[in-house]
């Protein structure tokens, strides 16, 4: 009968800082588009869809509107890719920058929001983006030769 080991003689890995920036940038995006997609469960958003706009500030959905949200969209879906393939100093840099930008902007899409879902949703993104900039900004340091520093994936090669 085999028991199970206590919890002190478990080993827990480090996990590499680019899965960790990637998996936080899933969830962020996870939470972003649910939060727009329980939107269309409200009225207002419906009717105001329906007009050609968009609820609570007025602006026209045309071309440029939709090509402008396709792309606020792609920037973090690209952010997951840049964040497991890019290198160590350019990976921070585009995720303290991006991270920190869109935390910003989402924090200014709050003013004047009224619904929970919405504020609570929002909140949840921009404490994601602020682990985000934290994760980069905390960057483990190369140690050893510059081959290490040169192939910082190295180690899971075996």
């Amino acid at each position: 009968m085999k028991t199970k080991p206590s919890p002190a003689l478990l080993h827990d890995e480090p996990v590499n800082p680019k899965i960790v920036l990637a998996g936080l940038w899933t969830a962020m995006l996870m939470v972003f588009a649910y939060v727009d997609i329980f939107g269309f469960f409200r009225a207002d958003i419906i009717e105001a869809a329906r007009a050609g706009e968009v609820a609570g500030i007025g602006v026209v959905i045309n071309q440029g509107f939709l090509v402008f949200s396709t792309v606020f969209v792609l920037i973090p879906i690209a952010m997951i890719v840049i964040s497991l393939l890019a290198s160590p100093g350019l990976n921070r840099r585009a995720n303290i920058a991006t991270s920190i930008l869109y935390a910003v902007v989402i924090a200014g899409l709050c003013i004047g929001e009224t619904w929970v879902y919405y504020l609570l949703g929002s909140a949840v993104e921009v404490v994601l983006l602020l682990m985000i900039a934290r994760r980069a900004w905390t960057w483990p340091s190369a140690v050893g030769s510059s081959e290490e520093v040169a192939k910082p994936a190295a180690h899971l090669l075996g």
